[in-house]
C-alpha cells in the first residue's frame, strides 16, 4: 500500500507522460516482455528504444 506522498509522487511522474495502448497477437505479450527481460529491460523501455533507434536519421 502506497502512502500519500507516495502517491502524489507516482501521479506527478505520470502527469509527465504521455501513454499508448499496443495491441499484439494473443500469447505475444508474454514472449516480448520476456524477450525484453532477457536484454535487462521492461517491455515499455525496450519498444522505445527501439522506436527511437529506428527514428534517428542515417549518417
Amino acid at each position: 500500500m502506497l502512502s500519500d506522498s507516495e502517491k502524489k509522487a507516482v501521479a506527478k511522474y505520470h502527469a509527465k507522460l504521455d501513454e499508448i495502448k499496443v495491441r499484439v497477437p494473443k500469447g505475444k505479450r508474454e514472449i516480448y516482455k520476456n524477450h525484453a527481460e532477457s536484454k535487462g529491460k521492461s517491455l515499455n523501455a525496450l519498444i522505445v528504444e527501439l522506436l527511437e533507434k529506428d527514428m534517428k536519421p542515417e549518417v
